[in-house]
């Protein structure tokens, strides 16, 4: 061993009592504060932190939940298409009830269909109908548009569509869906599903599948291997089973809050009008279809789920207070035009506390809803349709990622 002399210790020592220390470079040596490397050392854990830790205000920084509805829109399906257009609204009550660290998750949803002979054949017999959105009276309105037709169902090529398609979240603590639903062969096209399932799990996606028949041919013609292959659930359900409804002593009033909820949306902008109409043509859809289905969607309205931003100012104000300092004369409904600051704005903080408070009065009718059906449904056989089996995979799905459903 190479023995160092009395000049290094002395040079060391110096070093040592003056704070300075000696450090190697690529062009050779420099001596820098020992203060500044410890300003440096934290400016760089500083640095890895952010780039580690997730932004926002939980533990995760993203309570996020997107999910892809994929439905079979072939000939025998309109079954399948009608559970999901009136069962939309309960599965968003559900999964509203769910919390992480305390918070309530964004809700994103996007819709395809496939199997239908009217969809181009050079692509699979795929559409993508909404991307994900948290647009929930777009996709209602897009579910009572499908039509059933035809066809070659590739249940490969839609998932590898939604899976590479998709705007999905890069953060693991994201809860990323696909929902495929369908009756034939899981084998079909050129798209081999295994690699469409694998392909999704690389990105963090989880599978579930939903064969519309017997339980045991969807095992046969492989929508359960999809399920497994992908990290998913399988369930069968019968597409054409009709709803129970069981009628509640809160529905009337829920129903007459959720209309009156309606009259607290201030429409802004060229998207206002159309979809403010928009969201009174789906209740009155909601309400055709069965007294249950409208007692769902006034519920889902009052959740965080159903939000507005890009064309409700109650809701855009939440989001950036500031917006309002844009507006334009010609961006407002009738009813504003002419107001000054100060007016507008109290004009939509009202709005806003009328529709906290119709929220409040719904929200309390309907846990007293939920335990008034718990209780009639004891005695019942559990329903094998599109909701109970969608709202049961995601329950235990969203568990692995610290989610409980209050």
């Amino acid at each position: 061993m190479r023995l160092l002399g009395a000049d290094f210790w002395k040079k060391r020592r110096k070093m040592k009592i003056s704070g300075i220390i000696e450090v190697k470079t690529r062009k050779g040596r420099c001596k820098m504060k020992k203060s500044m490397i410890a300003v440096m050392a934290l400016i760089l854990c500083l640095a890895v932190n952010s780039f580690a830790a997730p932004q926002g205000g939980n533990k995760s920084g993203h309570n996020l939940i997107q999910i892809a509805l994929l439905l079979d829109t072939s000939n025998s399906m309109d079954g399948l298409i009608n559970q999901a257009k009136t069962q939309l609204w309960t599965i968003v009550n559900e999964l509203a009830l769910a919390k992480r660290y305390g918070e309530s998750p964004r809700l994103q949803v996007a819709l395809y269909e496939y199997g239908n002979n009217s969809l181009a054949a050079s692509g699979g017999y795929v559409r993508r109908v909404v991307p994900l959105s948290t647009d929930l009276d777009r996709i209602s309105e897009e579910l009572f548009n499908l039509t059933t037709n035809g066809g070659s169902e590739y249940c490969g090529r839609v998932i590898e569509a939604a899976a590479s398609g998709l705007e999905w979240h890069l953060g693991e603590d994201v809860m990323k869906i696909i929902i495929i639903a369908g009756n034939e062969p899981f084998t079909q096209g050129n798209v081999d599903y295994r690699r469409s399932c694998r392909e999704a799990v690389a990105r963090g996606i989880v599978i579930n599948t939903i064969f519309c028949g017997n339980y045991q041919q969807g095992i046969q013609t492989n929508w359960k291997d999809g399920a497994d292959l992908a990290d998913g659930s399988y369930a069968n359900i019968d597409q054409d089973r009709q709803i129970a409804h069981i009628d509640a002593p809160q529905d009337r009033e829920i129903i007459a809050l959720g209309q009156e909820l309606n009259e607290t949306y201030i429409e802004y902008g060229q998207a206002g009008k159309k979809n403010k109409e928009r969201q009174e043509r789906m209740d009155k859809l909601a309400a055709a279809e069965a007294p249950t289905v409208h007692v769902e969607r006034s519920v889902a309205k009052s959740s965080l789920q159903y939000r507005n931003e890009y064309w409700d100012l109650v809701d855009a104000v939440k989001k950036d207070p500031r917006i309002m300092d844009k507006m334009e004369d010609q961006d407002l409904p009738p009813e504003m035009k002419g107001m000054d600051d100060r007016e507008r704005r109290e004009y939509v903080v009202g709005m806003g506390k009328k529709r906290e408070e119709l929220q409040e009065r719904i929200n309390r009718l309907n846990a007293e809803r939920r335990r008034y059906l718990e209780e009639k449904m004891k005695d019942m056989s559990g329903e094998n349709t599109l909701d109970r089996a969608i709202i049961e995979a995601v329950r235990r799905q969203a568990a692995e990622k610290d989610y409980r459903f209050e």
